[in-house]
């Protein structure tokens, strides 16, 4: 059994997650928290930006299309809605995956609960909203 993947959702759901970060991590949200906690200091150059975000766009394609392919298959087994389908197996795999390996990660290296909770909090948000984009708009069947 092959996925079918609606490309464009794919690339939609890619575009959001880097208008949810944008928005997440703006100091007037929780951009100068998480510099705080990350103990990180910007540099002031916007240069230093680019590679990072080339990375985050690459990587968030490769989650969307990989989720997509998770959505069809979940919908294809259980059936429902679509967008039922992508919703519960967004919160599952982010739950299993996602959370779970922050938690493990943070706990080795001795990062903030604080940290922790705000970065797993923006990835349940990010899911959430690419499992509504990818749901909404599910492939030609």
């Amino acid at each position: 059994m092959i996925p079918e993947i609606n490309y464009w959702a794919v690339l939609v759901a890619t575009a959001s997650t880097m208008v949810v970060g944008s928005v997440w991590y703006t100091p007037k949200v929780f951009g100068t928290l998480w510099m705080r906690l990350a103990n990180v200091t910007p540099s002031g150059n916007a240069k230093d930006a680019v590679g990072p975000i080339i990375t985050t766009v690459i990587v968030s394609f490769i989650t969307a299309w990989v989720f997509a392919g998770a959505i069809w298959i979940a919908h294809a087994f259980y059936g429902g809605s679509f967008l039922s389908s992508a919703l519960i197996t967004g919160l599952l795999l982010w739950a299993g995956f996602t959370a779970a390996r922050f938690v493990t990660h943070d706990a080795f290296e001795g990062r903030p609960v604080k940290l922790t909770v705000l970065n797993i909090a923006h990835e349940l948000v990010t899911v959430v909203v690419m499992a509504v984009i990818l749901g909404a708009w599910p492939p030609a069947m």
